[in-house]
């Protein structure tokens, strides 16, 4: 089943000044952004993404900006005999196909319609998509079927995203998992249907290439695989979240797995039940516990963290924000937080840059393909730096830091986000 880990979203108004800009391009089945009229709270940063009056008018930044040309922000930290992966995931990859705009979900024996709609990968290519554009060499493991989906997906992660499959498996006789999602209200619902794969998860995941990082999703039935742990002994972090427990037990063997890992960055309701918590701060201290980074997302309010190897706490508040789609919304924020980390970022900087890698994802349909790369993020500094009033101040001044990340001038590439549909015949 799904790993349901998501943001929760709260209505609420927009900043004084503040407007949504939609990608008029993304093909939504004909819809430029119908679904953005709601003012959403993420704990996550937008600003709409205004030319910046520097650029040329061959280089103008969009209003609507497209991923960009790739940027590593390890290349100054990386040595000759380092692993050629930075980060390594293995799970399940879905077909995904997002709905979006819907009033309400489906009642029983009634039809509904969707302002728009997406398709694009998903599952750990959440992660793995919103990695590689944040500059990390990535690699997954996982099984694709040997059906058109399996064909889109494959092509989709290895081809336009620089996905490393190599220890990835297309599998004959056996159907691609497939997910429906429906969002609605600023949340979401979904309907999988998939068949456990033929050649073991494990099987493959002991392919993977060695790595600087290596995520898992923790749960009560499975500890930390044998092959993060492998990768931990050649000198991996493990970075770690968690699924929603649909039990309500909240198993504490799932804390006890933490000894096993680098970071763990679960929700606020996830790390209070976990740690039978009363609140965020609460859950945090207690977290510091089994972990060395502990992290908790918290909606509306942003997020805290510790991180006992460098000795630092840090809390950043959320920003009010309009969202079309919430889908990989965590996984954009956990794959910014370990570009972060391994770029030995303070850890204030590496909130900061979550909750707005997160907030970029949310302007667009779909998971994986939501996920921000450089020109997005050099489009929202750009319009920081365009804005006048005393929310634009502030932010420039928590932001600063990407004035040494991104060239405002920054030229966006081809565009990729999800379509309504795939395989289009010319």
């Amino acid at each position: 089943m799904r790993n349901l880990h998501t943001w929760t979203q709260v209505p609420g108004p927009a900043i004084a000044g503040m407007t949504m800009a939609v990608d008029a391009h993304t093909p939504v089945d004909g819809q430029a952004g119908g679904e953005a009229g709601r003012a959403r709270r993420a704990g996550t940063a937008h600003r709409p993404g205004k030319p910046h009056p520097s650029g040329k008018a061959s280089g103008k930044l969009e209003s609507t900006p497209l991923v960009g040309k790739p940027h590593d922000v390890l290349a100054g930290n990386r040595e000759a005999d380092d692993p050629a992966i930075d980060l390594a995931l293995s799970g399940t990859v879905f077909f995904d196909i997002v709905l979006t705009g819907l009033a309400a979900p489906p009642a029983s024996g009634t039809e509904v319609g969707a302002e728009g709609m997406g398709s694009c990968p998903g599952g750990v290519a959440n992660l793995a998509v919103a990695a590689s554009r944040l500059g990390l060499r990535t690699a997954v493991a996982a099984a694709f079927g040997e059906d058109v989906y399996g064909d889109f997906v494959w092509e989709t992660l290895e081809t336009q995203e620089r996905v490393d499959l190599s220890a990835s498996r297309r599998i004959p006789h056996w159907h691609s998992p497939f997910t429906v999602s429906l969002a609605y209200r600023g949340d979401r619902s979904m309907v999988t249907h998939e068949h456990p794969s033929p050649v073991p998860q494990e099987e493959m995941a002991c392919a993977l290439p060695r790595a600087r990082a290596a995520f898992v999703s923790l749960d009560e039935d499975h500890g930390v695989p044998a092959w993060a742990r492998e990768q931990a002994e050649h000198g991996a972090r493990i970075f770690a979240d968690v699924g929603w427990d649909d039990s309500g037990a909240w198993s504490g063997s799932v804390l006890e797995q933490l000894r096993h890992c680098h970071a763990f960055m679960p929700n606020a309701i996830e790390a209070m039940s976990y740690t039978r918590t009363g609140s965020p701060a609460s859950a945090l201290s207690a977290l510091a516990e089994y972990v060395p980074v502990a992290v908790v997302t918290d909606g509306p309010r942003g997020a805290l963290a510790v991180d006992q190897c460098t000795g630092e706490s840090a809390e950043v508040e959320g920003l009010v924000l309009e969202a079309i789609d919430t889908t990989g919304a965590g996984d954009v924020f956990g794959a910014a937080f370990i570009v972060g980390t391994l770029a030995n970022w303070p850890l204030e900087r590496r909130l900061r840059f979550a909750n707005l890698a997160a907030a970029l994802s949310l302007q667009h349909t779909g998971g994986s393909l939501s996920a921000p790369g450089w020109a997005d993020i050099a489009a929202w500094w750009g319009s920081v730096h365009a804005g006048r009033g005393e929310a634009d101040r502030r932010l420039a001044r928590d932001y600063g830091f990407l004035a040494d990340l991104v060239p405002l001038p920054w030229l966006p590439t081809d565009r990729r986000r999800a379509s309504a549909t795939i395989g289009l015949r010319n």
